[in-house]
């Protein structure tokens, strides 16, 4: 079974990009860990194809060798914070329209020429002071991508949420420093639920 990850840095977190077996840093390392572990007796091929710096519309670009050609039976994706901290500085933000185009393009690309289950993660901004301001924008286009969910999605993570719920009691940077990059607990965290919601995906596609 091939379980695709794709994004940004979050995703790429530190990989060999000349390997796309070479999972990172990241949450896909301990997804994959948590995967292997938890389905024992089955083989999994499993491929990183994040890109640090992505923005919706790189991955618009690269649909048809990073998505369609690989014909994944799993794919899961995390986009959406560098639409918005690659403008931070202007406050031009990219449209909400046009982000929901980009998205769409890939889900609908994904859903018809593909049988790749689909596991969208929802961008999220651990609260840092320099980037408090980016939920002016973060937080619509998280609505967004709620909404294409429920289009288009066989499972969903709201990690946004998650990680709100997760830092009660603690310091929220004790899963990224800078708010957006994950530390170790950040990125075990987020491969933790990555488990509970794949799980029924790979059942579904093994049956």
């Amino acid at each position: 079974m091939k379980i695709l990850f794709q994004g940004d840095s979050i995703t790429d977190a530190g990989r060999d990009r000349s390997d796309p077996h070479n999972l990172g840093e990241g949450y896909p390392k301990y997804a994959a860990e948590n995967i292997a572990e938890a389905f024992p007796d089955m083989d999994f091929e499993f491929v990183n194809l994040g890109i640090s710096g992505n923005q919706t519309i790189d991955l618009v670009n690269r649909l048809e060798e990073d998505f369609i050609a690989q014909q994944p039976d799993v794919v899961s994706i995390l986009i959406g914070i560098n639409d918005v901290w690659h403008r931070a500085a202007t406050k031009e933000w990219l449209s909400d329209e046009k982000f929901e185009e980009n998205y769409r393009t890939v889900l609908e690309a994904i859903k018809t020429r593909t049988n790749a289950k689909i596991l969208i993660i929802e961008p999220f901004l651990i609260p840092v002071e320099d980037k408090l301001f980016f939920r002016e924008d973060l937080d619509p286009k998280i609505q967004i991508v709620r909404k294409l969910a429920r289009e288009y999605a066989d499972a969903y993570l709201p990690m946004d949420g998650l990680l709100a719920a997760g830092y009660i009691g603690t310091e929220p940077t004790v899963y990224a420093a800078d708010g957006v990059h994950p530390t170790e607990e950040g990125a075990r965290f987020i491969g933790d639920y990555y488990l509970e919601a794949v799980c029924d995906l790979i059942d579904e596609t093994a049956e």
